[in-house]
C-alpha cells in the first residue's frame, strides 16, 4: 500500500513471485468511469473509491479462498484498510511502501503508459492516512525494487504484533 509511484507494483510482483502467489494490482479493478476522472487529473472522492474498494475486498475473500495473493492497492485510508481486512480476517497484511516525496516525484515524471498523471500526487499525499504499527509494516520503499520485495518479504515472515 501506499500513494502512487511508491513502487506497490514492481515491488508487488516480486513479492508475490518470491512468495509463489498471484499477483493482482488494485488499479486493474478501477470501474472506467474512475480512470476517466483520474486520466482527467481529478482526484477521486471517497464516493467513487467505495465501489472500487468493495469490488476488492470481494476479490480478495476469493483470492483468499483459493490460497492466498499479493495485491498492490493504494489503501490511503485507514476505513479503506478496515474495510479490504475485514475481507478475510486475520489474513490479510498491509505492508506501508514509504519513500521520500522527492523520490515519488522522480519516479512518477518517468513513468508511462498509465492513466493517473502525476499532478495527482499531492491529492494522494492530503488524502495519506500514514497507518499505525497496529495496522502495516512500513518498509523503506526509496531504493530499488529488489531491495524494497526483499524487506517485504523478510517483514511478513516476521511474526504479527
Amino acid at each position: 500500500m501506499g500513494v502512487a509511484g511508491v513502487g506497490k507494483t514492481a515491488v508487488g510482483k516480486r513479492v508475490a513471485a518470491a512468495l509463489g502467489l498471484p499477483f493482482h494490482d488494485a488499479d486493474d479493478f478501477h470501474p472506467a468511469a474512475n480512470r476517466r476522472k483520474m486520466a482527467a487529473g481529478v482526484p477521486l472522492t471517497e464516493a467513487d473509491r467505495q465501489p472500487w474498494l468493495e469490488e476488492l475486498a470481494r476479490r480478495m475473500t476469493e483470492w483468499e479462498a483459493d490460497g492466498g495473493a499479493v495485491v498492490a492497492c493504494s489503501a490511503l485510508r485507514r476505513r479503506h484498510r478496515e474495510l479490504l481486512a475485514a475481507a478475510s480476517p486475520g489474513a490479510v497484511r498491509f505492508v506501508f511502501l514509504d519513500a521520500p516525496v522527492e523520490v515519488v516525484r522522480a519516479r512518477l515524471a518517468e513513468r508511462r503508459g498509465h492513466y493517473m498523471p502525476a499532478s495527482l500526487l499531492d491529492s494522494q499525499l492530503a488524502t495519506l492516512e500514514r497507518p499505525e504499527p497496529d495496522e502495516a509494516v512500513s518498509v523503506d520503499a526509496s531504493g530499488d525494487p529488489d531491495e524494497t520485495a526483499r524487506a517485504v518479504v523478510d517483514a511478513l515472515s516476521s511474526p504479527r504484533t
